[in-house]
């Protein structure tokens, strides 16, 4: 391992400590947290703080310093009359940026209005070996951001603030729900077969029981499983894994909050899904005004509601009602010359697979407000209640914000003798090359089978709106630590 100038001067520092005192000592009790110390008066003494150095101005007696954690800075003063020449020239010798320290003394403002804590004492808490890159925060790259997320969060502010707006929007969610009456459950994340939504699943081996099993691509079977027990309102904060393409709005594994409600439809979940989101944002951001892209939208306003044919018509000029099977649809399509993306295929795929990359390639990415798109075909919705008047299309809406697909949430269907039949026809997909079809539940249709009452359910995919509300170009820099290839290092 070839080292940087920088890096031997910071180990050989770290050999000197090591010689009179434990650089990496066990603990340090703090009376405040750094934002708790920047609230404080003036004059508060015995105050004790830590965190890492930034930031290092030596002026002959005089040390400023700004040490930082994840949610505030906050400058320490060493000046030589107080703490002593001797242990001020230790902090000058071996104290680097980067390094962690604990400061106990008093608060004061500067002439320039910064919340200063005046040091009595100070102890070292931790040697960095490693520089902080100074140019780090100016870089475009998602990748490299997410990469190196720990140096990210160090150094650069949007990064530290973002990841605090999601996970307190995470927690105002579980506390609106809470407040609902939801009750927050666990599902396996390893599963027997896949089953809960159209995606390709990551598969992977029980070496114990011996057998393959998958990892979940949602949650819903499971919750609405607990809905046949009795839990009438469910939901769970769900790690999900779907095998699929990785684009700057879609990663192949993320977290969703899902949730089901009994005697519900999905006219209830819209309102739930306009009140919830406007509230849940307006605590946490602020404001019921959001920036996307160029405009701003006001939350509080009208959300307009969508049919799949309406868009697919207005866009592709295709009528979905009389191009309604796969192979009117696939020629319908070939003729336009609209190119479908798709890992699977495009010859295999059923007609509702085909329906739903016509709406994701020509009409989806044109939706900018929060619009409810409503009538998905039966065969994209095998889980999903068929509307009374129309049984080709689902009691089911999708809220699209920004192009981009935040919630997913239909009247589910508890009829177990038609979800047998619908589940027997996606197996049939799947059989014949439709990986993103679904197989057969017979565990399932077992419990359907116990009784369930009227159900609505919803999922919503929290790295998504987490995107659209900070305005982030990719999805990566909304999730902490990214999935990516191991770097390619030879020496």
């Amino acid at each position: 391992m070839s080292l940087t100038e920088q890096e031997i001067v910071r180990r050989e520092k770290l050999s000197k400590l090591r010689e009179k005192i434990n650089p990496y000592p066990e603990r340090y009790e703090i009376t405040h947290e750094l934002f708790q110390a920047r609230e404080l008066g003036d004059g508060e003494k015995g105050i004790r703080v830590a965190g890492r150095i930034v930031l290092l101005r030596k002026m002959g007696k005089l040390t400023f310093i700004v040490i930082r954690d994840v949610k505030a800075d906050l400058q320490v003063l060493i000046k030589s009359d107080v703490v002593g020449e001797d242990k001020h020239t230790f902090f000058k010798s071996y104290f680097d940026i980067g390094d962690f320290m604990g400061v106990e003394g008093e608060t004061f403002t500067t002439k320039t209005g910064e919340k200063t804590i005046r040091a009595d004492d100070f102890v070292f808490l931790g040697k960095a070996l490693k520089p902080l890159p100074e140019k780090f925060h100016g870089l475009a790259d998602a990748e490299l951001r997410g990469r190196y997320r720990y140096v990210d969060l160090i150094v650069n502010e949007d990064s530290r603030r973002n990841f605090l707006l999601k996970f307190e929007f995470i927690k105002q969610l579980r506390r609106y729900l809470e407040d609902l009456g939801y009750i927050e459950i666990e599902t396996p994340v390893l599963n027997n077969i896949h089953s809960g939504a159209l995606a390709r699943p990551f598969k992977t081996y029980h070496n114990t029981l011996k057998m393959e099993l998958y990892l979940r691509i949602a949650p819903e079977t499971y919750l609405k499983r607990a809905v046949v027990g009795g839990f009438n309102k469910v939901f769970e904060v769900a790690r999900c894994f779907r095998n699929e393409g990785i684009g700057p709005n879609h990663l192949q594994d993320f977290t969703m909050v899902e949730g089901y409600g009994a005697y519900l439809n999905y006219k209830d979940n819209m309102k739930l899904m306009q009140e919830m989101l406007t509230a849940v944002i307006n605590k946490v951001f602020g404001s019921t005004t959001i920036d996307i892209k160029d405009r701003q939208i006001d939350l509080l306003g009208e959300w307009p509601i969508v049919t799949f044919r309406g868009l697919i018509l207005k866009y592709a000029n295709i009528d979905i009602d009389e191009y309604n099977t796969r192979e009117k649809l696939l020629t319908k399509i070939k003729q336009a010359k609209i190119e479908l993306e798709s890992e699977t295929p495009i010859d295999v795929l059923g007609f509702g697979n085909l329906v739903d990359l016509l709406y994701k390639k020509v009409a989806r990415p044109k939706i900018i407000n929060p619009t409810f798109l409503t009538e998905h075909p039966t065969e994209v919705s095998p889980l999903a209640r068929a509307n009374d008047n129309n049984p080709s299309v689902t009691d089911r809406f999708q809220l699209i914000i920004n192009g981009a697909e935040i919630v997913n949430a239909y009247s589910e269907l508890v009829d177990p003798i038609e979800q047998r039949k619908r589940l027997e026809a996606q197996a049939q997909l799947n059989k014949e090359g439709d990986e993103e079809a679904m197989v057969m539940d017979n565990d399932y249709i077992n419990a359907m089978e116990y009784g369930m009452p009227p159900i609505s359910g919803w999922g919503m995919g929290i790295d998504r709106i987490i995107q659209i509300l900070t305005n982030s170009d990719n999805i990566k820099d909304c999730v902490l630590f990214p999935l990516l290839k191991p770097e390619d290092k030879t020496d």
